[in-house]
């Protein structure tokens, strides 16, 4: 599996400009959504909206940013993305605390994707933490 980012590199990831629709969902551009978090121009102010930058992560194969919001204690030394997979759409489920004034909080999400192909979806519950003020990804918990 080779190591993808489609901001450096020319794969098939969906390329996402800043008036593109946010693949997180919300009603917004990319670059008025999660693209502002993705170039560092803001930082998530809740857990869900860090979740939904992080699945458009997915979406962009930009695996800086998910590695960079990932909370130190559990983030992988390096992180690659299976070429043949395709987020499709981003449905939060549960949102348990995560507000500006939290420390903790979860999503429950499904994440519908094609893989070579064949449709399914992940179905998790994310788990976040703030580290150095930032809400981080800890861990999260298959469900199904």
């Amino acid at each position: 599996m080779a190591r993808r980012n489609s901001r450096h590199q020319g794969d098939t990831a969906p390329a996402l400009t800043t008036a593109s629709p946010c693949p997180c969902g919300l009603p917004a551009t990319y670059g008025q959504c999660c693209g502002r978090f993705h170039t560092g121009e803001a930082a998530a102010p809740t857990a869900e909206l860090l979740m939904r930058s992080r699945y458009a992560a997915f979406v962009a194969r930009d695996m800086a940013y998910l590695l960079r919001t990932w909370h130190p204690t559990t983030r992988p030394v390096q992180l690659e993305l299976d070429p043949g997979m395709r987020w499709t759409g981003l449905e939060i489920l549960e949102v348990i605390d995560g507000s500006p004034f939290h420390s903790t909080g979860s999503v429950t999400f499904r994440a519908r994707y094609r893989h070579h192909g064949n449709r399914g979806a992940l179905h998790e519950r994310s788990r976040f933490e703030r580290a150095g003020g930032a809400w981080t990804y800890v861990d999260g918990t298959f469900i199904e």
